[in-house]
């Protein structure tokens, strides 16, 4: 197994390791070509739509919009009020799966029939104009699964900069699957991770710690306190010249290493007891487990499966993510106040956790079927799962919206509902019904 050595941490004879056996001085920068491809101004310059109001309400700070997301998205590079102003994009695109997909009610959702070069295009033009929303310290999520995922890393490299790549998701979307023919399961699908700078909004999520895990990776008891710890180096990877890189109680750092802290402050960490001396001399720094915020979340997650069983409450909207899974996302790169914007919103998942963790939010589809379900989730919240959704190859989409003649216990109504013209009246009945129910 080869290893990389980091620039940084380079310290043989040549002065740039990325010339070694005639690597060039830079790394080449790698971009996607096919037809079709248009340049960055041309999208930037998409005509905005024009929009109307369906539905208000008194504050209104909150939009839900029905139609094309790229018109719509583009109208927000001239509104004030958006334009660098989103904390966070989460995005759960069309797959590329050349399917028609269904509710459980048998009613067509969505089309994902775009594929290739289209589907590649179709979403750059998305991310480069979303690029140009986001805040300065603003993070985007685009949830894929191995159909398109390859293919818009690259994408999302040139739109957003390589730098500024975080991480690849892993996700563990259903439970392990029997019926597979010659090929692994497939279980995963992928969420990309970027920022729009190195400065960006960052609350790091913990796992709470088990009993089990605990008392495996904290192994040590203090005797005076009966504190459980683990044991760590006080030195760390890199030469410095500074303190950090002096001798203490004696001692210099090993080898191309330094110490953690400087001289004087293990010396204050020892005087409490905080370094742990081994027989033959060697300091350890001590990690008490009542210090620790819990387990760093990594980048394989497998706790936010999709529905599974007849328990889990759902709105029954095709290719539905997980709350829990949009509560991980949106408390880690965003606060409390900040805008949210989900472009291909769905059942409204992203919206309602937003609204439940103190977020405002911009939603956008094009789907009745999706803006339909969405109120519906506004005025009644989840309904137990009951059956499976189901998905249909190549039929003719035929909208069917969800009856909202349902008492609800509590009605999310701080929002405004807007639509492109020209418009239809896809959703009249559904506003009809929703007026109706509340007497809004």
């Amino acid at each position: 197994m080869a290893t990389g050595v980091p620039k940084t941490k380079w310290s043989g004879n040549n002065s740039d390791p990325a010339q070694v056996n005639g690597l060039p001085e830079q790394p080449l920068d790698v971009s996607l070509s096919y037809e079709g491809k248009q340049a960055r101004e041309e999208i930037l310059a998409t005509t905005p739509a024009a929009t109307r109001v369906l539905w208000q309400s008194d504050k209104g700070e909150n939009r839900l919009y029905y139609g094309d997301n790229l018109p719509i998205l583009a109208s927000f590079l001239n509104d004030d009020a958006v334009r660098e102003k989103v904390r966070l994009v989460y995005i759960d695109p069309p797959f590329a799966t050349k399917s028609v997909f269904q509710s459980r009610s048998q009613s067509d959702a969505y089309l994902d029939l775009l594929a290739g070069a289209h589907y590649i295009e179709f979403i750059r033009q998305r991310l480069i104009i979303l690029r140009e929303l986001l805040a300065p310290d603003g993070s985007i999520y685009v949830h894929l699964d191995e159909n398109m995922a390859f293919h818009i890393k690259i994408i999302m490299d040139e739109v957003f900069g390589s730098a500024n790549f975080r991480n690849w998701i892993t996700r563990k979307k259903c439970n392990p699957k029997n019926y597979t023919r010659k090929t692994y399961g497939n279980v995963a699908d992928y969420i990309l991770f970027y920022t729009k700078s190195d400065n960006y909004v960052w609350n790091r999520s913990y796992e709470e710690w088990t009993p089990e895990r605990a008392d495996k990776e904290y192994e040590y008891v203090e005797e005076e306190t009966g504190r459980r710890y683990k044991k760590v180096p006080v030195h760390a990877p890199g030469v410095r010249n500074g303190e950090t890189g002096k001798p203490w109680r004696g001692m210099n750092p090993p080898p191309g290493k330094h110490w953690q802290f400087p001289p004087k402050t293990l010396d204050e960490m020892d005087a409490r007891g905080e370094i742990y001396w081994s027989p033959n001399g060697n300091p350890r720094r001590k990690v008490y487990l009542d210090e620790s915020s819990g387990v760093p979340v990594q980048d394989i997650w497998l706790e936010f499966r999709d529905a599974h069983n007849q328990n889990i409450k759902i709105t029954g909207y095709p290719t539905e993510k997980n709350s829990e899974l949009l509560a991980r996302i949106i408390e880690a790169s965003s606060n409390p106040g900040d805008l949210v914007l989900d472009c291909f919103s769905g059942s409204g998942t992203t919206l309602d956790v937003a609204s439940q963790l103190g977020r405002r939010w911009i939603g956008i589809d094009n789907s009745p079927e999706a803006i339909g379900t969405t109120l519906r989730r506004f005025a009644t919240g989840l309904e137990r799962m009951g059956d499976f959704v189901t998905q249909r190859r190549n039929s003719p989409v035929q909208p069917m919206l969800p009856n909202l003649d349902v008492a609800p216990s509590t009605v999310m109504k701080d929002f405004s509902l807007l639509t492109t013209l020209p418009y239809s009246g896809d959703l009249d009945e559904a506003l009809k019904q929703w007026g109706n129910s509340h007497s809004l």
